[in-house]
């Protein structure tokens, strides 16, 4: 009798040391190796935030570096990603080099107006997480070795809204233009006027028309480029009033949304409405350009000008 219960104590120290050992089994399979220091996977590094892109286009996924290179075009399906200034004066000025004017005006909030927060506090957000100053910069460069002012628009900031700033930036960008007997090329990316700076806001599309007048009466060239999303005040105002009016491909461009005019005409609208192709197809658009074609497109386009 005692000996069948030493036998029992026996087979039980055994299985306690059989279910200890299939227990490490299963932790070491949650642990990696790595010059010889056992690391658990809660060391493992994550995969650095916006080192990948997937196109919202097609769904293929590319490196952020190779879309980069690629010009911030989908190698797959020509799907062109919005960009901002910086990118764009990168692709278009020789050797990246420009020089930025009229850096030092900043919006600020001289109505005091709030909604769901206050205006200023919505400016000191961006102010604080980007270098924008405003939604437009203006930079003056070289395009294969021919000078010319670049206005660019930033959605980043407030949707590219057409506030007071960019008005402003504007009109200068024409006087510099006119002193220096310079074309004009103005990249609209924006949602429409920003309706917290209320009439100064819409102000500015008569500002800004008015001032392309006396640029027309310099006989200086102004091209308006319309880029994703581009609408409201902006294609209400100067980014339809270019000499010639050019466009990215799949760029939608309108004054209301697509949404909002369907529900508005309780009709479905044609296929491509508001793209940039059907607008090239009804006589709105002068030519469609493909990003990397831009720049030495906008060369051939000053040697005409200029001819």
């Amino acid at each position: 009798m005692k000996k069948e219960r030493e036998e029992d104590f026996e087979n039980n120290l055994t299985g306690e040391e059989d279910n200890h050992q299939e227990e490490n089994s299963k932790r070491s399979w949650f642990k990696r190796r790595k010059k010889g220091i056992l690391t658990s996977t809660a060391d493992k590094k994550e995969t650095p935030e916006g080192l990948w892109n997937k196109c919202p286009n097609c769904n293929h996924i590319t490196t952020t570096k190779e879309l980069k290179e690629e010009l911030f075009v989908c190698v797959k399906c020509n799907y062109h990603h919005r960009i901002g200034s910086e990118e764009y004066y990168e692709i278009i000025f020789d050797n990246s080099e420009y020089t930025e004017l009229f850096d030092n005006i900043r919006s600020i909030d001289f109505l005091h107006f709030t909604d769901l927060k206050p205006y200023q506090k919505r400016l000191d957000e961006i102010h604080s997480k980007t270098d924008l100053k405003d939604s437009m910069r203006v930079a003056v460069g070289e395009i294969n070795g021919e000078k010319m002012v670049v206005a660019c628009m930033d959605f980043e900031f407030i949707g590219g809204s057409l506030g007071s700033v960019m008005g402003e930036k504007f009109s200068r960008a024409v006087d510099y233009c006119i002193e220096h007997k310079l074309p004009y090329l103005v990249i609209s990316k924006s949602g429409g006027a920003r309706m917290m700076e209320s009439a100064f806001s819409l102000m500015q599309l008569a500002k800004t028309s008015g001032k392309l007048s006396q640029l027309s009466d310099a006989k200086l060239p102004y091209i308006s480029m319309l880029t994703d999303p581009t609408f409201g005040g902006i294609s209400a105002s100067f980014g339809m009033l270019g000499d010639l009016n050019i466009a990215e491909p799949g760029a939608l461009i309108g004054f209301a949304g697509p949404r909002v005019i369907k529900e508005t005409i309780k009709k479905d609208l044609p296929e491509g409405f508001q793209r940039s192709e059907f607008l090239l197809e009804h006589g709105f658009l002068d030519f469609i350009v493909d990003r990397k074609q831009l720049k030495d497109k906008l060369h051939q386009l000053i040697l005409l000008f200029r001819n």
